[in-house]
């Protein structure tokens, strides 16, 4: 046995990118498929706290996310019309790295790939694996270009609807939880420096977060009953619906989702794994292993955080003594987001029965700002 020297990291997002730019820089030859030829990611907002700066800032990118996106002040809570119920400011830095941040997902894509271009990390674009076979020794693995390669692990990074997991864990599929995700870009007010949320409406939550000094982004996460398709020119009026009866900032906000095509509406569907999120040498991470719902904004934060953590264990130990280290660091830590973002989810649709919400982000958050 030995180190990993030579790694396939399946899937171009966040964990994929983040892990393969971990691992290229403690010495470990990786390679990245994709097979998004086009290499696209949706224009919408994403919030993030201090452990995923934290996390990148490992990788060197800390900064750079913060200047590709608009820190803020921290969350607060709102009742329908806007005014304040709760304040959760984000905990001051003492490594001078922002607490709170808002970011697109193209300026996060672009910080990730303008360092993996600069290491020289080779990614093929529009191919994806045909098969693997795992000798106990190495990962064999046939591409969909006609091409094979032999690989001491084999990294699923690709994403809630996972291929590698599929062959490997086949009836760990993502459920619908019963509820939805609206996003819409829409211009930041001057004096906006909070990412806030309002609740008290039936079903669900809206809220906006800012991403730059010009922009910010609304959504509105609602139980959508039987898991409905909606017809593209529909998808404005749609989520006017679920925004109807808030105030404040965020009704007027909510005057400018008029065009259906930059509305971005997907089903909160979730799957997390259970422990051990491997077999042999194959191993995922990031929403390949436990996706959750956005109620946190937690899930770029874990992918990266599963990043750093598996990069630097297999820089030190050999491959099945890291991937189990792996684990014991990894797996309470995720296990207690994903449940617990679903947690509030459940506490939306059925009000009747619901906990503090306050008190549980409250709470999830300081636990993260412990060491991972």
């Amino acid at each position: 046995m030995s180190k990993a020297q030579k790694v396939l990291v399946v899937g171009g997002g966040v964990a994929g990118l983040a892990v393969a730019i971990g691992l290229q820089q403690r010495g470990i030859s990786v390679e990245v498929v994709e097979r998004d030829k086009d290499w696209k990611v949706y224009h919408v907002g994403i919030i993030v706290q201090a452990n995923f700066i934290r996390a990148l800032e490992v990788l060197g990118l800390g900064k750079a996310a913060e200047k590709a996106g608009y820190p803020y002040k921290g969350v607060r809570f709102m009742n329908l019309a806007g005014d304040l119920i709760a304040e959760l400011p984000g905990d001051p830095a003492a490594d001078g790295l922002a607490a709170d941040l808002g970011l697109t997902r193209p300026a996060l894509h672009e910080v990730l790939t303008t360092k993996v271009k600069e290491l020289g990390i080779p990614v093929r674009l529009g191919v994806t694996f045909q098969c693997f076979e795992d000798s106990g020794e190495a990962v064999s693995v046939d591409f969909t270009d006609g091409t094979n390669g032999t690989y001491d692990l084999l990294i699923g990074c690709d994403g809630n609807y996972s291929a590698v997991r599929k062959v490997l864990w086949p009836e760990a599929t993502p459920k619908f939880t019963g509820q939805g995700v609206w996003r819409y870009n829409v211009p930041r007010p001057k004096d906006l420096e909070w990412s806030d949320l309002y609740i008290g409406k039936a079903g669900g939550k809206a809220g906006y977060c800012p991403l730059s000094e010009e922009e910010m982004y609304i959504f509105a996460v609602f139980e959508e009953p039987g898991n409905p398709k909606f017809a593209p020119e529909t998808l404005a009026v749609e989520m006017q619906k679920r925004l109807e009866g808030f105030g404040g900032i965020l009704g007027e906000a909510a005057k400018a989702v008029t065009d259906p095509a930059l509305v971005v509406y997907r089903p909160l569907e979730a799957c997390i794994m259970p422990d051990p999120w491997y077999q042999g040498r194959i191993v995922l991470i990031g929403d390949s292993a436990h996706s959750a719902t956005p109620h946190l904004g937690q899930g770029a934060a874990m992918a990266v955080e599963d990043a750093v953590v598996l990069a630097e264990e297999l820089a030190n130990r050999e491959v099945p003594q890291a991937l189990r280290a792996f684990m014991d660091r990894r797996f309470e830590r995720a296990k207690l987001v994903g449940t617990s973002s679903i947690q509030l989810g459940e506490w939306e649709m059925h009000p009747e029965s619901a906990g503090d919400p306050v008190e549980l982000t409250d709470r999830i958050r300081k636990k993260l700002a412990e060491p991972v």
